[in-house]
């Protein structure tokens, strides 16, 4: 009988090898580590925009609106729980990725504004949280990318025969991925132009802002 039961487990450990059993297991472990990187470029983010806010707002408070975006867009980002759960759960990462996009094009409105104090411009405060946010939306790009390309090796198995079958018997289901229209949004990580603005004065600058 142990002979048996024996036969029975090496057969079906070759059946779910030969069916993809451990290349769900290595993807799966690689979605895991890629997703904590991008959620830990994600918060490194949303660490510099509180002195980002204060800096810009010690020069242009009365750019109550853009401050306000900022500040909004962020609080709705640290409202969301990134947990490993979301990323099987379409409608939970589709919200997290559109919160994500929020505070990326509300971050490049507020240095957009920034173009026009050039006071605030020169503070040496600002320009390193500005090389700070530059050198991160950079990483995010390449945990972004690691991602994708995890997600789609899982995907690829979960379609292919025979591997397919095994997706099938244990619940293994397709994982949502960034879209692209998305990930071309975020490969262009915002910017200041420090150029001189020689050509503006401080007053006329702040009142093409308002």
């Amino acid at each position: 009988m142990k002979k048996l039961w024996l036969v029975l487990a090496t057969l079906l450990t070759l059946s779910l090898t030969g069916c993809g059993y451990n290349t769900f297991q290595s993807n799966d472990e690689q979605i895991k580590a890629s997703w904590s990187e991008v959620v830990n470029q994600y918060q490194r983010r949303a660490d510099l925009i509180p002195n980002l806010v204060n800096t810009v707002k010690g020069y242009a408070d009365h750019e109550k609106e853009v401050l306000l975006g900022v500040t909004n867009a962020r609080a709705k980002v640290g409202g969301m729980q990134a947990t490993p759960e979301l990323i099987n759960d379409p409608a939970a990462f589709a919200k997290f990725q559109a919160a994500q996009g929020e505070l990326s094009g509300a971050l490049s409105r507020l240095l957009v504004v920034a173009e026009n104090y050039p006071q605030l411009k020169a503070d040496a405060s600002f320009r390193d949280l500005q090389a700070q946010l530059e050198g991160t939306e950079n990483r995010i790009t390449v945990a972004r990318n690691r991602y994708i390309q995890a997600v789609q090796a899982y995907n690829i198995t979960v379609r292919s025969f025979p591997s397919n079958l095994t997706a099938m018997v244990l619940g293994y289901k397709t994982k949502p991925n960034f879209t692209v229209e998305n990930e071309q949004a975020i490969s262009r990580p915002p910017s200041v132009d420090f150029a001189p603005s020689s050509s503006r004065l401080p007053g006329e600058a702040a009142g093409a802002a308002k």
